[in-house]
């Protein structure tokens, strides 16, 4: 009763709560921050998918099938190089996360400073190598000849962007670790409307623009990438954002490498899981060219309408993990469990609703994407009423991925996602395909989903996830003992703990001291 009535006693988020950039996530109803938190990233989200539609709706209409399937071989690359960084910003994120639910400003401006350098080195290599190995990757996929051409002009451009495109993802990450997800949203909206506009004018060269065909495409995705990136950091240092550096803070650019190591350590199996994902999609690309420009038309369409069902459930799992983070942070495991339920349940519903809109309205909305006369349509139809269900199951695994993560348990959401789509899914394909065609191709999306539900929410209920050593601090409130606190006796070395505790000692330069004897800020 008494930490109920400090907690109560003092403002969320301590004395700089207004700095923090955003509603403390270890208060309140959590349905109802759940969902508040969740609409922006979603809106966010849906923003980059109507940016995409419109860019392939504009190259579908404009250049051909030809040039779709182009883009639908560059855009598998392209989201494999976001997977790979997701998981460092993802980490990046919980530490942040983490450091805001307990107060530690100290902490937080750490992980900021080494995060910041270490995304701008990853960015470079990786811009730089994806742009000289473009034709070798685009001939590994098995990329249509008649669309190789165009997918590497078209993919190279988005390789030179890359650098932009990575720390505009990190920022976007970092904001919405401190609570904040509508900045975040409104920056999307100004990257989106640039995209827009410029799309249609550097692809057919209208008025003083040069025509650049399918390169236009990436060149707008550029362009508004590095305007927009540009506009959020003056946004974000002119209201006195925790996330980036004053002058006199410029020392902590310098990496720490203890965050380096955690950054690594718990963001690289992170990266492995959404790299993971992407390659899956690529193998089955790959698959699915051997059928075709057809076929491969149809599968690129169909996925155009997957972004919009998958937007609930990965706004709800950003949601859960930054709402997770800052409760773990502040010793609020029961909260978290609250949030997993709600999560799920959410992900459910709301994934379901565009499922059942879209078997309605198929062929009907699949014409944005293919011509009403197109030997495509019919194909992007019967591939949508096999695969679309299986986006349920895989919502619910996200959510509960996203609850275990922002503990420190990262490795066994990797290893299911592993079983689910290697395991289970591409072998099915294959093993199935001298039987059923292409038909194998879509059966194995929804089994491989089913699967991958069954080993999340099986080590969600079973698993060691809430033995995970939190960041070591003194939390603003104590949440009653369920029983499911650290375990007593661990080694600190072999935990997340351990290296938190370093990160702090390091924030803190200097031996750490209670809460109560911190100097107000």
């Amino acid at each position: 009763m008494e930490a109920k009535k400090d907690t109560a006693a003092k403002p969320p988020g301590g004395a700089w709560a207004g700095r923090r950039g955003g509603p403390d996530l270890t208060t309140g109803p959590i349905g109802k921050t759940l969902i508040v938190f969740a609409l922006p990233v979603m809106g966010a989200n849906i923003l980059q998918s109507v940016n995409g539609s419109a860019n392939a709706i504009w190259v579908s209409h404009v250049l051909g099938e030809a040039a779709l399937t182009a883009i639908s071989n560059a855009n598998q690359i392209f989201f494999l190089m976001l997977g790979a960084v997701f998981g460092i910003t993802m980490a990046a994120n919980i530490m942040i996360g983490q450091a805001i639910g307990a107060d530690d400003k100290a902490l937080a401006k750490r992980v900021v400073g080494t995060s910041t350098i270490f995304f701008i080195v990853v960015s470079l290599a990786v811009g730089v190598a994806g742009f000289t190995l473009t034709p070798a990757i685009l001939s590994a996929m098995g990329t249509p000849q008649d669309a190789r051409a165009d997918a590497i002009a078209y993919l190279q451009v988005i390789f030179a962007a890359m650098p932009f495109i990575y720390f505009f993802s990190f920022m976007m990450m970092a904001q919405r670790g401190a609570g904040d997800s509508r900045t975040p949203f409104y920056f999307s909206l100004m990257a989106v409307i640039l995209d827009v506009i410029l799309n249609p004018l550097l692809i057919t060269g209208y008025g003083p623009f040069p025509r650049m065909g399918i390169a236009g495409s990436a060149t707008a995705t550029l362009i508004s990438q590095t305007l927009t990136l540009a506009a959020m950091l003056v946004y974000l240092y002119r209201s006195g954002s925790i996330l980036v550096l004053r002058p006199n803070e410029w020392r902590l650019l310098i990496p720490d490498l203890t965050i380096v190591r955690t950054l690594v350590f718990k963001g690289m199996p992170m990266a492995f899981q959404m790299m993971v994902i992407s390659l899956a999609a690529v193998t089955m690309m790959t698959m699915v060219n051997g059928y075709g420009s057809q076929t491969a038309a149809a599968y690129g369409a169909a996925v155009q309408l997957w972004t919009y069902v998958q937007m609930p459930a990965m706004a709800l799992g950003a949601a859960v993990s930054s709402m997770a983070a800052q409760n773990v942070g502040a010793g609020r495991m029961d909260r978290v469990a609250q949030i997993a339920r709600t999560g799920v349940f959410y992900a459910a519903v709301f994934t379901a609703t565009p499922i059942i809109i879209i078997y309605f309205a198929d062929p009907f909305v699949l014409r944005a994407f293919l011509p009403a006369s197109s030997p495509s349509l019919p194909i992007a139809v019967h591939i949508n009423s096999i695969v679309l269900w299986g986006f349920i199951p895989f919502g619910m695994a996200f959510i509960f991925s996203g609850i275990v993560r922002a503990t420190g348990a990262v490795w066994p959401p990797l290893l299911a996602m592993i079983i689910a789509l290697w395991g289970v899914r591409v072998p099915l394909a294959n093993v199935l395909t001298p039987y059923l065609g292409s038909d194998a191709i879509w059966i194995s999306f929804p089994v491989g989903s089913l699967v991958s539900c069954l080993l999340a929410a099986g080590y969600y209920r079973w698993g060691g996830w809430r033995k995970s050593r939190m960041l070591v601090t003194h939390p603003r409130g104590e949440a009653a003992d369920t029983g499911m606190g650290p375990p007593q006796g661990v080694e600190e070395s072999e935990t997340a703990a351990g290296v938190a505790e370093e990160v702090r000692r390091s924030a803190l330069s200097g031996p750490s001291r209670p809460r109560s004897e911190a100097p107000a800020e």
